[in-house]
């Protein structure tokens, strides 16, 4: 009996050998790990989308810059010297008046302002001026501030209907108040200044104030 001289390889198994089913397999698990991709960036995308618009309508609502209000809550007459027996202001001295400022912040963010400029006139001519501190208004709330105003007399004296308003017993006067400053609310600055025009009556006799009348106006 005749040796080969070549020896015959075994056959492979047939479990080795690739087929259709595991090329399948194989496409099946990597569409299901792009579809699971696809899905959690939609939803990080959704979640963005959804916080951006959220943020939008805050800003345009909730959280949109609002100007502050200043009003003029009361004036106090502290010094006015008259001449004896008569309602005619002493000539070479000063009245001192008392503005009671407030300034209402209706924002959830504080409003910083400068200093308060406050000037009172009669019959058209300036007889006084002041400043104030400039401050910080804190979200929602309203800061109240007293400023003195010393009005020169000599002024009033010189006017040629201060007779007839000391007949009456009256004292008619007008003020004029600025403050500015700038409210930041997450990326949103805003400048705003506000601008109040006040009339009001002084009673002589008794250094109070009768009646008052103001307007106010607000410049971006």
């Amino acid at each position: 009996m005749m040796e080969r001289s070549e020896q015959v390889r075994p056959l492979a198994p047939a479990s080795d050998r690739p087929n259709s089913s595991d090329d399948e397999a194989g496409t099946t698990v990597t569409k299901n790990r792009r579809r699971r991709w696809l899905r959690c960036c939609t939803c990080v995308g959704a979640a963005l989308l959804i916080q951006a618009v959220v943020v939008v309508i805050l800003i345009f609502t909730v959280f949109k810059v609002k100007d502050p209000v200043i009003g003029l809550n009361g004036v106090t007459v502290d010094r006015l010297e008259l001449t004896n027996g008569t309602t005619t202001p002493r000539p070479g001295t000063n009245m001192s008046l008392t503005a009671d400022v407030s300034v209402k912040n209706p924002n959830y963010a504080s409003f910083r302002y400068q200093n308060t400029t406050t000037a009172l006139f009669y019959r058209g001519t300036t007889i006084g001026e002041a400043r104030g501190p400039g401050g910080r208004s804190r979200a929602r709330r309203t800061m109240r501030m007293n400023i003195t105003v010393d009005v020169i007399t000599d002024r009033v004296m010189g006017q040629p209907e201060l007779g007839s308003d000391i007949s009456s017993g009256l004292l008619t006067l007008s003020s004029y108040t600025e403050v500015g400053g700038k409210v930041k609310l997450l990326m949103i600055k805003k400048h705003v200044r506000v601008r109040m025009n006040c009339s009001m009556t002084i009673n002589i006799t008794s250094r109070a104030i009768q009646e008052q009348k103001c307007k106010r106006k607000v410049k971006l």
